[in-house]
């Protein structure tokens, strides 16, 4: 198609500068929460990596604590190369497994039955365990216990409380019974430990990632700030970082942890085993209203399809829980085992798919999100987004283009949650990666753009081509002028599709 302007004559043709800007586009979705998909033995070739992501995977997690660096660099390397023959912007969280603390092992290899009010007695001896006994190799405990903490066992199944201890010993009373085996993992919930977030296995997973090419680094068992700067430290600007909540003093510290990171996870496995089950609702809740205020991304993860991972259907309670996050306002919803080991991945990318775009198309949904909307206005940018939303409201306005180098202008409004589609154009592909993670945002990755006209005319024929605006329609586009400087976004513009397109972008 050919259209002339009237005033000029010139001639808009594909070899335009507006039109060789657009390199790639983001496969439309027709919700706006994101999807994480862990990949695992059950999703490890190209034919599944590539189904899942057609059945609404936005975000591929491998999983540190499981598989070599050799495994790990063949997924990272299919699932580029499904984002290269879909030409579709995939992002890679990169899950850093964290200290694990685990008892030693038993002389009996089926464990011992541990009775409430019995003595039991963890200790540093390199000796197998018995009914008595077992070792519990990790001084650091023994260091912050103190006579009245408990350590939950085999998540949560054994609960111990401490009667006695010393530099190398902890005489517990058994408060809740059950099999005690080899290596279970051991909770402390009363106390923080002196241990650092990063063991060596992690700060070497890091920093071999990090070369990968992944997007984003989740933090396990972060207790403070100062664990995320380390880890920001090492990480060198090579990937976002995320911080997963799951101890109960990282609740007490969220709003200084939550300052220190790019987004956060809800984490809600040990987070549950930690805290009273009942406690984790309103936790989760109350993360991610904080975390949409920042503008910063928070996935809510841990058992929310756990039933698919040997049926092909989840129970109505486990759809409930994915439709709660939904309309909490999520960035992002979880799949671990489901899509990892579990017999039906796809169809539990499917179903997570499906409840979302049934729970975004509820006014309800609509009437919440907006209910919640509680910004503290400072700057200049806050200031653009917010009236982009409100003209969009207002007006016919079928999208919000934004132009972003580092992606704070595609978080700041997303965190606005419009009911339009937000379609962030950026030319930094790690940038249109890194905000496959953020709500609703649909990425176009671009050439560079220097000129605030060349910018718009972009954003209408990208907005064309996606389908979600024609030629009679309307966009509002914001950017930052000058041009590829992060943080600067100042103007905003109601484009005119039809007006815009037969604008010819100037000769080089």
């Amino acid at each position: 198609m050919e259209l002339r302007n009237k005033g000029t004559k010139r001639r808009v043709t594909a070899n335009s500068r507006a039109d060789r800007c657009l390199k790639g586009y983001f496969m439309k979705r027709h919700r706006n929460v994101k999807i994480v998909a862990t990949l695992g033995p059950a999703s490890n070739d190209y034919e599944m990596i590539r189904a899942l992501h057609e059945a609404g995977a936005d975000v591929f997690r491998l999983n540190m604590s499981h598989g070599d660096h050799e495994e790990i660099r063949v997924r990272h390397a299919i699932i580029r190369q499904v984002e290269e023959d879909l030409n579709s912007p995939i992002c890679i969280l990169a899950d850093l497994q964290g200290p694990k603390l685990r008892v030693g092992i038993f002389a009996n290899d089926a464990g011992e039955e541990l009775v409430p009010g019995a003595s039991f007695r963890l200790d540093l001896r390199d000796k197998a365990g018995d009914v008595n006994r077992v070792q519990l190799p990790h001084k650091e405990i023994f260091d912050a216990l103190e006579p009245g903490a408990h350590l939950l066992v085999n998540d949560g199944k054994i609960k111990l409380r401490v009667k006695d201890c010393g530099a190398d010993f902890a005489d517990c009373e058994v408060i809740v019974g059950g099999v005690i085996s080899n290596r279970k993992g051991v909770n402390v919930p009363d106390v923080i430990l002196p241990l650092a977030a990063l063991s060596e296995k992690d700060r070497k997973d890091l920093d071999f990632v990090c070369d990968l090419g992944v997007d984003w680094l989740a933090l396990s068992f972060v207790q403070r700030a100062a664990d995320v700067e380390e880890a920001r430290e090492l990480a060198k600007g090579r990937a976002a970082i995320l911080s997963k909540i799951e101890k109960p003093n990282a609740v007490k510290v969220f709003d200084e942890i939550l300052a220190a990171s790019d987004g956060i996870m809800v984490a809600r496995g040990d987070l549950g085993v930690e805290l009273p089950v009942q406690n984790v609702p309103p936790i989760q809740k109350q993360l991610i209203r904080k975390c949409r205020s920042a503008a910063k991304p928070v996935i809510v993860a841990t058992q929310m399809l756990e039933s698919m991972i040997d049926s092909p259907m989840p129970t109505r309670a486990e759809v409930s829980d994915v439709a709660t996050a939904i309309y909490e306002g999520a960035d992002a919803i979880m799949l671990s085992a489901e899509s990892a080991a579990g017999s039906y991945p796809i169809e539990a990318v499917t179903t997570m798919n499906n409840v979302a775009g049934e729970v975004e198309a509820d006014p309800t949904y609509t009437d919440i999100i907006e209910a919640s909307r509680k910004v503290t206005r400072t700057s200049v940018a806050d200031g653009i987004v917010s009236a982009a939303r409100e003209i969009a409201e207002t007006a016919d306005v079928k999208a919000i283009c934004c132009f972003t180098q580092s992606g704070t202008t595609a978080l700041l409004v997303a965190r606005e949650r419009p009911r339009v589609p937000i379609i962030a154009l950026t030319s930094y592909m790690s940038t249109a990666r890194r905000l496959c993670l953020t709500w609703g945002t649909n990425c176009v990755v671009t050439g560079p753009v220097d000129r605030f006209k060349t910018a718009v005319i972009a954003a209408v024929r990208a907005s064309i081509k996606e389908g979600i605006a024609t030629q009679s329609d309307m966009i509002v586009v914001t950017a930052g002028v000058p041009f590829n400087t992060p943080g600067s976004t100042n103007i905003l513009r109601v484009a005119p599709c039809a007006e815009n397109l037969i604008y010819a972008a100037d000769p080089e």
